[in-house]
């Protein structure tokens, strides 16, 4: 069985210790959000002390990199240096919990890049390929998706990244409340257009009107159909939940439970 991560963005962990606490009693694999007080708030003596403490556990860390007002691909030089700078940051944090696998938003948007496609294309290729090369040995990169609303750039991006492996995350939230993914019936064109590059999932429910951040099955999201996509393309991706208050991450170990078929790993 696959082993799952469930999200934790740093500053509820510092904020309220139980969560660390929670995570240990019931064996669940933190992908830890570094988010703006990872910054501005903690300092390398509380990272430190808190891997240790996860690691001693028995616990396997993920990483999910900062995203807020960050574009990799943007067509200013100056906006990419200072997403380059904070991101470089976040790499000496993440580097601390040894992550499996980093997190980060590819952040194309047809709205903000209308246009320049190409453009944004051989920024974010040069940003990221810069980025990883400061980290040898990194552990794999997986972008997501966020506003993309069709899967082509996405998978266009990775594939030009060459610094160390990386491939696809594929958040079925994002997909639902900002590709409007339900709508238009087009799982099985994601997931086969993704489908040599995705290695992770992330998995929550909504129901199509904002990033809710639900329990599955607490939206509208057809699961069946998700895991029917990846079944056909023979796909065993790890999987990250991202569940946004405990009641959420009730439904989570209950789906979690009931279907193990997501969790078996390939032959």
């Amino acid at each position: 069985m696959n082993i799952f991560h469930v999200n934790l963005p740093l500053s509820y962990a510092a904020r309220e210790p139980r969560y660390i606490d929670l995570f240990i009693e019931h064996g669940l694999n933190p992908e830890l959000d570094i988010d703006l007080a990872a910054f501005e708030t903690l300092d390398m003596a509380w990272h430190r002390a808190t891997a240790d403490r996860l690691h001693q556990a028995g616990l396997c860390c993920a990483v999910h990199l900062p995203f807020q007002d960050l574009h990799p691909g943007s067509p200013d030089r100056l906006i990419r240096e200072a997403t380059a700078t904070r991101l470089a940051m976040a790499f000496d944090i993440a580097e601390i919990y040894a992550p499996t696998h980093l997190i980060g938003h590819a952040m194309y948007s047809n709205w903000l890049y209308n246009g320049l496609h190409d453009a944004w294309l051989d920024a974010s290729t040069l940003t990221w390929n810069t980025l990883l090369a400061l980290w040898p040995n990194h552990p794999p990169l997986y972008l997501e998706n966020v506003y993309e609303t069709a899967p082509e750039s996405l998978a266009e991006l990775v594939s030009r990244i060459t610094e160390g492996p990386c491939g696809v995350c594929f958040d079925i939230g994002h997909w639902h409340a900002f590709g409007n993914g339900v709508a238009k019936g087009d799982i099985d064109h994601w997931v086969d257009t993704l489908a040599p590059h995705l290695r992770h999932l992330h998995l929550h429910d909504n129901d199509g009107s904002s990033d809710q951040h639900l329990g599955p099955g607490a939206g509208s999201i057809p699961f069946d159909a998700v895991l029917a996509a990846l079944a056909r393309n023979d796909l065993h991706p790890s999987v990250t939940f991202e569940p946004h208050d405990e009641d959420a991450l009730t439904l989570v170990l209950t789906f979690a439970r009931n279907t193990p078929a997501l969790f078996a790993p390939a032959d």
